[in-house]
C-alpha cells in the first residue's frame, strides 16, 4: 500500500480526550505501514497538556508531533498550519474528542480511494460514520447529506459536502484547490472547500465502513450566538461566491431566521450580521461553479437554498 496517512488534530476539548484518542490510534493495525505521522496543534488552549506531551515524548513509535500556536487560529487557519507540515499522500482530519472503533480502521481509510466506486467517480474527500460516544446513535449533524432519512441506509454514496470532524482527503486535491479559506475563523469552511473541490473535477463521498465515536452530547451543544453569527455570514459568503445569485438570497434569508430562532436575545449581533451580509456583493468576488458542477450538485440532491 503506497498511500500513507497524515493525521491532523486540533485541540478544542479536554486534554484527557486527546490523550485517549492518541492511545486509541496507537492500537491501529500495521501502524507504521499505514500512518505517516500524527500532527497535533494546540490552538492556544489554556488547559494543561502535560500528560499529552509526556505520552507523545515517551511513545516515539506514535510518530506524533506537538505544535503550539500562540493564538487561536480557528478551524480553517489551524488546518492550514498543519497541512504544509504534513508528508502523507492522504490527510485525515479528526476531532480531538473522537475515538476509532476497530484496530483496522486506518487500513480501511487508507484503501477507500481505491474502491472502484470512488475511483471511477474521482472522489477526493470522504466522510465516514460518526456515532455518539454516549449512546452509539448516529450523529446526524455529522452526516454529510441533508436528506438523512433517504441516505442513512446507504453504505456509501456521493454527496455535495464533507463533515469537518471526521474526513479524509487526497493531498493532491489541496495541491489543486489551495488551502482552507483564511477569512473563515469558524463555520462553513468545509462547504467553501467542497465547492472548489467539485469545480476542480473531484467528487465527495461517504463510506460507512469506518466508524468513530464522538464524545459530544447527544443533546448537542447549546447554540452560541457568536458561532451562529459566523455560520450565517460564512454560509452567505459561500453561496455568493460559488452558486447562482438566487441561492445567496435564500441562504442569507433562511439563516437570518435560524439566528433569530436560537439567538434573538442578541439583537446587536443580528443587525451587525445583516450589515456585513449586505456588503458581500460589493466585497466578494464571484467564482460561480461550472455547469457540470451544478449538474452534479443536483444529481446528488444537494440542498442549495440554505
Amino acid at each position: 500500500m503506497s498511500d500513507r496517512i497524515s493525521i491532523l488534530i486540533i485541540t478544542w476539548n479536554r486534554p484527557a480526550d486527546l490523550l485517549e484518542l492518541l492511545k486509541n490510534l496507537n492500537t491501529q493495525t500495521n501502524f507504521n505501514q499505514v500512518i505517516e505521522e500524527i500532527l497535533v496543534l494546540n490552538n492556544a488552549s489554556a488547559d494543561s497538556y502535560d500528560e499529552v506531551i509526556n505520552y507523545i515524548n515517551s511513545t516515539p513509535s506514535l510518530k506524533a508531533r506537538y505544535i503550539w500556536s500562540d493564538v487561536n487560529l480557528g478551524v480553517a487557519k489551524g488546518r492550514n498550519k498543519l497541512i504544509p507540515l504534513s508528508k502523507g499522500s492522504l490527510l485525515l482530519s479528526i476531532d480531538d474528542d473522537m475515538v476509532f472503533t476497530s484496530p483496522g480502521d486506518m487500513q480501511q481509510l487508507a484503501s477507500l480511494f481505491t474502491d472502484p466506486f470512488f475511483k471511477e467517480a474521482n472522489t477526493g474527500i470522504i466522510t465516514f460514520r460518526v456515532l455518539y460516544y454516549e449512546n452509539k446513535e448516529v450523529q446526524v449533524t455529522a452526516f454529510p447529506h441533508k436528506m438523512y432519512d433517504k441516505y442513512a441506509g446507504k453504505p456509501k454514496f456521493l454527496t455535495a459536502y464533507f463533515a469537518g470532524g471526521a474526513h479524509i482527503m487526497k493531498r493532491e486535491l489541496i495541491d489543486k484547490t489551495g488551502l482552507y479559506p483564511t477569512d473563515f475563523h469558524y463555520g462553513m469552511e468545509e462547504y467553501e472547500l467542497s465547492y472548489r473541490a467539485l469545480n476542480a473535477g473531484y467528487t465527495i463521498g461517504y463510506d460507512s465502513r469506518v466508524t468513530v465515536l464522538h464524545k459530544e452530547s447527544p443533546l448537542g451543544r447549546a447554540p452560541n450566538y457568536r458561532k451562529l453569527q459566523m455560520q450565517w455570514i460564512n454560509k452567505s459568503k459561500v453561496a455568493y461566491r460559488y452558486l447562482p445569485f438566487k441561492y445567496f438570497v435564500t441562504t442569507a434569508t433562511a439563516w437570518s431566521w435560524e439566528y433569530l430562532r436560537n439567538a434573538a436575545a442578541h439583537p446587536g449581533a443580528f443587525f451587525s450580521s445583516i450589515w456585513q451580509i449586505t456588503k458581500i456583493p460589493f466585497t466578494e468576488k464571484r467564482k460561480t461553479v461550472s455547469k457540470a458542477t451544478v449538474e452534479y450538485l443536483r444529481k446528488v440532491e444537494a440542498r442549495l437554498k440554505y
